[in-house]
């Protein structure tokens, strides 16, 4: 799939994707990357196995991650060029939220309230 069309297929992303990817600084099997966001996140994302695994399934047939191998029923998912460039545009989308939130949260009070 282009790097176009995978723009525009996973963003906005949700969370689970977001961090299923960032969870791929190295690579890493589907209950390792549900411990690895249970961590970063103090426990605030509990993700299913079934959800990380089928949003799995459409990251690798999207070409976003690749297999880095497959032993013993443990298939380790690394993320490919496409991922690092989804995950790039995704950070800086949030930073562009969240600095646009910033700029303008003060507006939202007014004295009194």
């Amino acid at each position: 799939m282009s790097l176009e069309k995978v723009l525009k297929s996973f963003m906005p992303m949700s969370e689970t994707a977001y961090y299923i990817l960032l969870s791929l600084t190295e690579p890493r099997h589907g209950y390792g990357i549900i411990q690895h966001v249970d961590k970063i996140t103090n426990k605030r994302i509990k993700l299913g196995s079934g959800t990380v695994y089928g949003t799995l399934t459409k990251m690798h047939k999207s070409g976003v991650i690749t297999i880095y191998s497959d032993e013993d029923r443990k298939t380790v998912y690394e993320i490919t060029y496409i991922g690092k460039t989804l995950i790039t545009a995704e950070i800086n989308r949030i930073k562009e939220l969240y600095d646009n939130g910033i700029k303008y949260e003060g507006d939202f009070y007014e004295e009194g309230d």
